[in-house]
């Protein structure tokens, strides 16, 4: 296969007004790198709006752009996902819709992936411009609570703005499971890794993918896919609330063997309802995992692409496209 020396992933969910500002700062920033040796692929994930038109027209208009629509909403992280498994280029950048990101970075990106002889440069956030208190806190805290319970050490303030090598990613497309978060994937495949601090910039338009229940599935994620931790620690609790109910026996059966009376049912309530919350809290963390499991076993594709717009070079290894089938 004669690759391309630069692929772009965006994966796009309802990001019509920004398509085509996207498209002109995008094409400006690879062309000013590569010439004309570039390809773009857009991940239109079940979009909405007039996210797909847009896509089909700009391709029609720009032989290296690939527009890829897939069968529904997967998702940002499954749609990320295919974008990667259908790009071809040598150099990967990954790049969100919403320009927060700026695809201006690329050349100095690139220069440092190759004075550090990396696979991997990362981007770290500085500044997170036009974001809620409320988001920056609880970005901050859920990166540091990952980075104490995951055994794969995972980059603080990073999101899925990156440059990659050919050999990381095709490391990368070996892991097939259901449940993916990127950043930490990438992380776990190692090799050289580095980061390259920028300060992101306020969203150029539309509204966030992940408000806080998809933050917190993402969350779940991410600590059930990179460790075991929360179940020794559900293991840990349970074996000290058993501890705890041996030295209760043993207080109640000297109160009844003295003859001194029991503390009634107010402290009898509250102990009660701490081990049921134990249990139901060991009970959910076990779920988690068996849940995991279940998914897994049906080995389903993690996505499925309806149309294509462009020049596709890369299969479909994870996913399904028909044209593979075909070709198979």
């Amino acid at each position: 296969m004669n690759r391309p020396k630069l692929s772009i992933v965006v994966p796009c969910y309802n990001e019509a007004l920004s398509l085509e500002t996207l498209h002109a700062r995008v094409t400006a920033a690879a062309k000013a790198e590569v010439g004309e040796d570039y390809e773009l692929v857009l991940i239109n994930d079940g979009s909405k709006d007039d996210s797909w038109p847009i896509m089909r027209r700009l391709s029609e208009s720009d032989p290296r752009l690939v527009a890829i629509n897939l069968s529904r909403n997967h998702g940002h992280q499954l749609a990320l996902t295919a974008g990667l498994d259908l790009c071809a280029g040598e150099q990967i950048l990954i790049i969100d819709a919403d320009l927060q990101d700026p695809p201006e970075l690329l050349g100095d990106m690139r220069r440092m992936m190759a004075a550090e002889e990396a696979d991997v440069v990362y981007a770290v956030r500085r500044k997170r411009e036009g974001e809620t208190f409320f988001k920056k806190a609880t970005a901050a805290a859920f990166y540091r609570l990952l980075d104490r319970v995951t055994d794969t050490p995972i980059p603080l303030d990073t999101g899925d703005f990156r440059l990659m090598s050919r050999r990381a990613l095709d490391a990368f497309l070996s892991l097939p499971e259901q449940a993916r978060f990127i950043r930490g994937m990438v992380a776990w495949v190692g090799f050289r890794q580095v980061p390259f601090p920028y300060d992101r910039a306020e969203r150029f338009a539309g509204e966030t993918n992940y408000p806080l229940s998809k933050m917190l599935r993402l969350a779940f994620d991410a600590m059930t896919g990179f460790s075991t931790k929360p179940l020794t620690f559900a293991s840990h609790v349970g074996l000290a609330l058993t501890g705890a109910s041996f030295l209760l026996l043993i207080y109640i059966a000297v109160g009844f063997i003295s003859g001194s009376a029991v503390p009634g049912w107010t402290s009898l309530a509250f102990i009660v309802v701490l081990l049921g919350a134990v249990q139901m809290f060991v009970l959910g963390m076990i779920g988690e995992y068996l849940g995991r499991l279940y998914v897994e076993s049906k080995r389903r594709p993690l996505y499925l692409v309806s149309d294509v717009a462009g020049p596709v070079q890369g299969k479909a290894s994870l996913g399904y496209r028909a044209e593979d089938r075909e070709q198979g």
